[in-house]
């Protein structure tokens, strides 16, 4: 698993592997970030959400709306104070080179001097 701030305070994850039990990201992203993003504090405002799921071969069957709220269920606290603040939800599956999910948080209208 990967995590990076870019400069305008987006946040952008990276988790290898899938799982059909989206429930599995919930508490492996919560600890993740609680370990290896400590800095980070939720904020307010609206946010867009754009996840991917990623997958080789054949798709796995796994429903994107569950895995959009395990997704969005673990960065409260980290990213944002509640999940109603995403405005903006992209969710989708596609080929890649890798399996995993990739998810990009980013608050809406943000300037590029604002951090978590």
């Amino acid at each position: 698993m990967r995590a990076r701030l870019d400069a305008s305070g987006a946040l952008e994850v990276e988790v290898d592997g899938l799982t059909t039990q989206a429930k599995y990201y919930k508490p492996l992203l919560r600890e993740f970030f609680r370990k290896h993003l400590p800095a980070a504090r939720p904020r307010w405002g609206d946010f867009e959400a754009q996840i991917a799921m990623e997958f080789q071969g054949d798709p796995p069957h796994m429903d994107l709306d569950n895995l959009a709220k395990a997704m969005l269920d673990s960065a409260v606290g980290a990213v944002f104070h509640d999940d109603s603040q995403v405005a903006r939800l992209l969710v989708e599956r596609r080929p890649s080179t890798r399996e995993g999910v990739w998810m990009r948080l980013t608050l809406l209208g943000a300037q590029s001097s604002q951090q978590p």
